[in-house]
């Protein structure tokens, strides 16, 4: 008869299983509310050896923090094929994904949780955010993005982020509806953007000539057609 016997983790293996345990703490509950002991009864081992690879909450969190940040900027990552809206549309469905797993995580992650004011917490949250921009710079296939075009997607990528933590708080409004609105979101700013500037006008026309009849962007101007009665009839005027 052979008895159980809890086999002996590396070094690398052991701070992999702890970061993992914290991580699905952090998920379900503040960062602020989970122990030290907690994680270490989670992980099956004793609370001196937790401090034996972390030498406290703060290193386990941080670290937890870099393996969050990975994943969710690795949600941004679509292979570069068919209309941006479809392709917009199934990022925004990964990344409520996360957000919907990971909500207390994803919070502390875009909030700075108990690591606020740390440069490394920081960097990670910045870091994050900078992937993703990147990543739907290059969907739009511009080489030297023109600086309204880089405002345009900074602050898209900032208008997610805000929204996903408004709607963890209750979730009143349903996720797939969020995640359509954020792409036609996009396709707003990118047309106010083009109203005041040549070089986005063109970017904005060559997505839009890509887009399919049935594609999310299409959607957006049906909706935006059907407020026309109710529209105040104002003349257009140029700005000075």
């Amino acid at each position: 008869m052979t008895t159980g016997m809890r086999r002996r983790m590396g070094v690398e293996e052991r701070r992999q299983q702890l970061i993992g345990v914290a991580l699905e703490l952090f998920s379900r509950r503040s960062p602020d509310e989970v122990s030290i002991d907690e994680i270490a009864a989670a992980a099956g081992i004793s609370r001196p050896l937790v401090y034996h690879y972390f030498p406290g909450k703060q290193s386990l969190y941080e670290a937890a923090l870099r393996r969050a940040a990975d994943e969710l900027a690795g949600r941004f990552v679509e292979p570069r094929e068919g209309p941006l809206g479809t392709r917009l549309l199934r990022v925004m469905g990964r990344f409520f994904d996360f957000v919907d797993e990971h909500g207390p995580g994803f919070a502390a992650l875009m909030r700075g949780g108990p690591a606020v004011g740390s440069s490394t917490a920081n960097a990670m949250i910045d870091g994050v955010r900078q992937a993703a921009c990147a990543q739907i710079l290059a969907h739009l296939d511009v080489d030297e993005p023109p600086a309204r075009l880089e405002l345009v997607v900074r602050s898209w990528v900032s208008l997610a982020e805000s929204t996903a933590l408004l709607w963890l708080d209750g979730r009143r409004v349903p996720r797939a509806e969020l995640e359509l609105q954020l792409v036609h979101d996009f396709a707003a700013l990118a047309a106010v953007s083009a109203a005041y500037d040549e070089e986005m006008a063109a970017i904005v026309l060559r997505v839009l000539a890509r887009e399919p009849a049935d594609g999310p962007f299409a959607d957006l101007l049906t909706r935006l057609s059907a407020l026309g009665p109710v529209a105040p009839a104002v003349p257009p005027q140029r700005l000075p």
